[in-house]
């Protein structure tokens, strides 16, 4: 079963770290920025899992000890030269987010190093985020010159209040892991080092649980989220419809060049 996951979805690999802990390590570009394929998969893999017996608990990690730093520039020129590329990455940001909200076994994500853009979505729809101390969390779309979207308007008020969602999301700001799990934006922060270590403790001992009432659990505390989906979709309506904006071409341009961006 897990041979045929990985060759449906290239980038992802699987394997049984613990009994009931189903590890699935994602590998993409420079600092496991997604490519179309990727985020495909990332998108879609959460309706197959259920099939998968076994599984009472999913760890997420970046393959070399990086998390991701979101979509990679690949991605953005797919979906900028093409409207039915567009459509169908807009669908697939939203199932990132949604896919782990939804899946019925606990989902933890092991944060290293660097969680940015869609990768930082994706770590904060698990259940429970075990970040490195010094990892770099940004959320990065006011910095390319797209509105905050993908997550953002749905986890972040919630998590960390709106007084600091809006100096965090309007201003670009960074946090260490450290930093947010200080805010309540991560569940735990530790040594960089320590990660993987804990992320998966946090794994067995779900996988340990009673999984009905696991189940139920999250299911009825993910109900916090459910109620605000219209101003999740509005606000990831509005992030896509910057692709096609000025403020992105300047935002990529200076990415590329490694320079604060001027906006006009």
């Amino acid at each position: 079963m897990l041979a045929s996951l990985e060759a449906r979805y290239p980038g992802l690999a699987f394997a049984w770290p613990r009994p009931g802990v189903l590890e699935i390590t994602f590998r993409g570009e420079k600092l496991n920025a997604m490519p179309p394929a990727l985020h495909r998969g990332l998108a879609r893999v959460w309706r197959d899992l259920e099939a998968v017996e076994g599984v009472r608990a999913v760890l997420l990690r970046g393959e070399g000890g990086v998390f991701s730093a979101g979509g990679s520039f690949s991605l953005i020129e797919e979906m900028r030269a093409s409207h039915e590329a567009l459509l169908r990455v807009f669908w697939e940001a939203r199932d990132l987010v949604l896919g782990p909200l939804n899946f019925p076994r606990p989902v933890v994500a092991a944060v290293e190093k660097v969680a940015v853009g869609a990768g930082l979505a994706l770590a904060l729809a698990a259940d429970i985020a075990v970040a490195g101390k010094g990892a770099k969390l940004l959320d990065g779309h006011l910095r390319l010159g797209v509105a905050a979207g993908d997550h953002a308007v749905l986890l972040w008020p919630l998590l960390v209040g709106m007084a600091k969602a809006k100096y965090h999301l309007l201003l670009n700001e960074p946090l260490t892991g450290e930093e947010a799990e200080r805010l309540g934006l991560v569940a735990l922060a530790v040594e960089d080092e320590k990660v993987y270590e804990k992320a998966l403790e946090v794994a067995e001992r779900l996988a340990q649980g009673p999984k009905e009432a696991l189940h139920h659990t999250k299911h009825a505390l993910n109900h916090w989220y459910r109620s605000f989906l219209p101003h999740f979709e509005l606000s990831l309506a509005l992030e896509f419809l910057g692709f096609s904006g000025k403020e992105l071409e300047e935002g990529l341009k200076a990415l590329k060049e490694k320079r604060p961006p001027e906006f006009p």
